[in-house]
């Protein structure tokens, strides 16, 4: 006999439910299960106890505020730990409509109401959900992490700095590598312009290929910031990605100012036509692209961008130097007459795995700058530091060499 759920098949039901999300949500639909039971309805019972899958990784930094981010093996309730010295004498938990996210294993906590410019230790806490009744809930183990620090931005900074990569295509090796190049210069985030995976597998890639390789080397101490490049929207797991960052405004694209210059990051989508068969009719990039145009055109009337030193334009596709691949041609139709109209200082992308600097010409009056793939030799580290009077690029091959570089003047 098959049980529904809804009216609908058990397996069908379970099939539609999204991989990240269902970890909260899927024991409201097993009567009287415990918490093992519901990791047991996903996968395998964790063997390994109840530990941390990721070190902590920071997200959405503001000179007020900034986003910690881990994942457990276990459901658990967890929280920060967090302050000004090491007594770390707050605690922080993230509350939605009056329930403390709890049972689940991704976790997103923002501490709000942080100084400017200011350093601050943290650890997160993981207290295991052994068992989740309606009116009687079942504590287990509870495990903390290594206490980290962070800086929050100033508030309005005279400069920044940060680090750009791409393609890298599953291979986490390239993210220390790459890192080492910058040297010991300060920096204060990255940015991963798409393409760090081939597609999307499940969550252990997503671990393994980019958050622990992250960790290891800066992302619990300096925040990065993330766009999908096109093989980033395929795969099974390609709808649960989202899941594991916290973009400005919750979305795939976004802006946002750091000191003298205004970023605008743009979610390329494919680069082959809707209909293409390898999409199986489930994908619509033609209109994601188009409310991006129409999401554009609102932030580049904003004072924010009007009054900033220096406007940049993040995105995985190049809108030009791409071919004439469907993605790139409709990104160039879309884009293309706002940078022109709006006076955008320059471009950095992807995708095409040849690394270039394209200056300024008849077709885009701005510089493109391209950084190269994923294979030994081609690999690239992109730096870019603005001040008040110049903005300066410079990218790195991976074994040090510059092989471009551009400066745009105030």
């Amino acid at each position: 006999m098959k049980q529904e759920i809804n009216g609908h098949p058990r397996r069908e039901f379970l099939g539609n439910l999204s991989k990240a999300g269902i970890l909260g949500s899927l024991a409201a639909f097993l009567p009287g299960s415990s918490s093992a039971a519901v990791l047991d309805a996903l996968t395998a019972n964790p063997v390994q106890g109840h530990v941390f899958l990721t070190k902590p990784y920071l997200q959405d930094p503001e000179a007020n505020s900034m986003t910690i981010r881990w994942l457990t093996n276990k459901l658990c309730y967890s929280w920060v730990e967090y302050g000004e010295t090491i007594n770390l004498d707050k605690k922080a938990h993230q509350v939605n409509g009056g329930l403390v996210d709890a049972h689940n294993r991704i976790n997103n906590v923002p501490l709000k109401g942080l100084k400017p410019n200011t350093k601050y230790s943290y650890r997160v806490v993981a207290k295991e959900i052994v068992d989740f009744q309606p009116y009687a809930l079942k504590y287990g183990e509870t495990i903390t992490s290594d206490t980290y620090t962070f800086t929050t931005p100033e508030l309005n900074p005279e400069q920044v700095s940060w680090l750009v990569m791409n393609d890298i295509h599953d291979r986490p090796q390239s993210i220390p590598h790459l890192l080492k190049l910058n040297g010991n210069e300060e920096f204060d985030y990255v940015f991963y312009n798409g393409d760090i995976f081939d597609h999307q597998t499940d969550e252990q890639q997503i671990i393994d290929h980019l958050l622990t390789p992250s960790t290891d080397v800066f992302a619990s101490t300096k925040p990065f910031m993330f766009v999908r490049g096109n093989h980033e929207t395929r795969g099974k797991f390609s709808r649960e990605l989202p899941e594991y960052f916290s973009n400005k405004g919750g979305k795939g694209y976004f802006a946002y100012k750091w000191g003298p210059v205004f970023n605008i990051v743009l979610d390329t989508g494919e680069d082959k036509v809707d209909d293409h068969p390898v999409y199986a009719g489930i994908v619509d990039f033609d209109g994601y692209r188009e409310e991006q145009e129409r999401w554009l055109k609102e932030i580049m009337t904003t004072p924010a961008f009007k009054k900033a030193k220096f406007r940049v334009v993040m995105m995985h596709i190049p809108h030009y130097h791409s071919g004439d691949w469907h993605g790139p041609m409709h990104c160039r139709q879309l884009f293309a007459p706002l940078f022109a109209k709006h006076k955008i200082d320059i471009v950095i992308s992807g995708h095409t795995h040849k690394y270039g600097v394209w200056p300024p010409s008849a077709e885009h009056p701005y510089p493109i700058i391209i950084g190269g793939g994923p294979k030994d030799g081609n690999r690239t580290l992109i730096k870019v530091k603005a001040d008040q009077k110049s903005l300066q690029l410079s990218m790195l091959k991976d074994d040090g060499t510059e092989v471009g570089k551009y400066t745009c003047l105030a």
